[in-house]
């Protein structure tokens, strides 16, 4: 399972402007670095996911969001550690972010995303945004709404 191996919890943020989805490119020197992904952060002990993001995001962007809805929940275990990835709908900032904790950022059409190297577990939500392209995602009660492997 998970043994010899730490478990983070990270937030991630869908945060949309203009139609279009902001993602971040890994910095050089990171775990994944040069990848791209929909920005956020580890947990820290004592604040919930939605603290969690947004501080994350106010730290890496320079800008400051608000935590609208939990979307889903993913596993995924790379060599060295295993993460679940929480991705949430946040409000667009009223400012233009600034890549301070990143290498870069860019506003992307939805149907692009497949096009940038996303990590395995960022990847798992293209189908989730697929679909809310098509239908809306529906306001969820619970996190345990969705989970995908």
């Amino acid at each position: 399972m998970r043994k010899n191996k730490p478990h983070l919890e990270v937030a991630a943020g869908l945060i949309q402007r203009h139609g279009k989805i902001l993602i971040t490119k890994r910095p050089v020197g990171s775990h994944l670095a040069g990848y791209w992904e929909f920005p956020g952060g580890k947990k820290e002990e004592g604040e919930t996911l939605p603290e969690c993001l947004e501080r994350e995001i106010r730290e890496e962007l320079g800008v400051d969001i608000r935590v609208e809805r939990f979307l889903c929940r993913v596993e995924h275990e790379y060599e060295s550690k295993s993460i679940s990835l929480h991705l949430y709908k946040c409000s667009a900032p009223d400012e233009e972010p600034v890549p301070i904790g990143c290498e870069s950022l860019a506003w992307v059409e939805p149907k692009e995303l497949g096009n940038f190297l996303m990590p395995p577990a960022d990847e798992k939500f293209l189908s989730l945004i697929q679909r809310e392209r098509k239908q809306g995602i529906h306001h969820q009660e619970h996190e345990e709404h969705e989970e995908l492997s």
